[in-house]
């Protein structure tokens, strides 16, 4: 009797073992088919969160639905492409916009005047040794010429700054009137800076001390009347860089911050007219880098 109960014993714990193994290996299977292969096209369509992807991978033929899916697939993926990278393309560029203010203010800085005569050189002033240094700036005839011994003349070194200085036109006898604002001016007025054409003068030039006016139109300005001595102008044998056929004033109209330019930005007035010149004050900020190779700010 006893063996009969061990035996009944070890045949039910084998039973049980072999459901045990039979269900294991059934739940192993149904996992198995649920989760797709990571090679499954048609599974990573079905659960990818990609719009329109799971249209397009289906199993079985290709249609025309999945024609008309893939198309408009890759007509979106073109799209956005091309919308990045002219995104990119334009931040790379770094665009800017101009803005355009207009202000109103009860007074403005008046800005500086340079006044120059065309004529550089008064000829009373002249010495022979003036004349033989200035040769090739008056259009004189070449050192070398015959009759001409330069090496029999016994001239200093020349100083520059000297002979403008003392051969240019003086403001003191050129300024017959001056007015600024109502107010009488003179030449003390006037600073002396050196330009391409010599002697000329600047007045309110200087920033720290610099005239302002309250409002434009005539007699709100600088008014001033000059003798351009036209009795002292060389005679111009021809025309050349440093010469000129002209008589008048070079006038250029500038800020206190910057130095004359009045061989470029200048212009002319003719002897015999009376001329009126308005401006009106420009103020530029420029961007810095990378949008261009600009200062940060800048006054005209």
């Amino acid at each position: 009797m006893p063996i009969e109960f061990v035996c009944k014993i070890k045949f039910a714990e084998e039973d049980e073992k072999q459901k045990g193994k039979q269900d294991g290996d059934k739940e192993s299977l149904i996992e198995e088919s649920c989760t797709p292969p990571a090679k499954d096209l048609v599974g990573f369509a079905n659960s990818s969160s990609l719009h329109g992807i799971n249209h397009i991978f289906v199993s079985g033929r290709l249609g025309i639905r999945q024609t008309l899916w893939a198309l408009a697939l890759l007509a979106s993926l073109a799209l956005f492409l091309y919308q990045a990278a002219k995104c990119a393309i334009s931040y790379l560029e770094h665009p800017h916009v101009t803005a355009l203010n207009e202000e109103a203010s009860p007074e403005m800085v008046f800005p500086a005047v340079t006044i120059c005569n065309i004529n550089r050189f008064r000829f009373s002033a002249l010495t022979d040794a003036d004349i033989y240094h200035l040769a090739n700036l008056t259009g004189l005839p070449p050192k070398n010429r015959d009759g001409h011994k330069p090496t029999d003349l016994d001239y200093p070194a020349p100083d520059m700054q000297d002979i403008f200085n003392r051969t240019g036109h003086q403001l003191d006898e050129m300024l017959k009137s001056c007015n600024f604002s109502g107010q009488n001016c003179s030449a003390e007025d006037f600073s002396v800076v050196y330009t391409r054409y010599g002697k000329c003068y600047t007045f309110n030039g200087n920033k720290s001390t610099s005239r302002k006016t309250k409002q434009g139109g005539m007699g709100n300005g600088l008014e001033i009347m000059l003798d351009i001595q036209q009795d002292e102008y060389l005679p111009i044998w021809k025309e050349t860089n440093e010469t000129s056929l002209e008589a008048g004033i070079r006038v250029q109209i500038h800020s206190q911050d910057e130095p004359p330019y009045i061989h470029q930005l200048g212009f002319g007035v003719s002897p015999g007219f009376q001329t009126f010149v308005s401006c009106q004050e420009q103020r530029l900020t420029y961007l810095p880098q990378p949008w261009g190779n600009c200062r940060s700010t800048s006054d005209q």
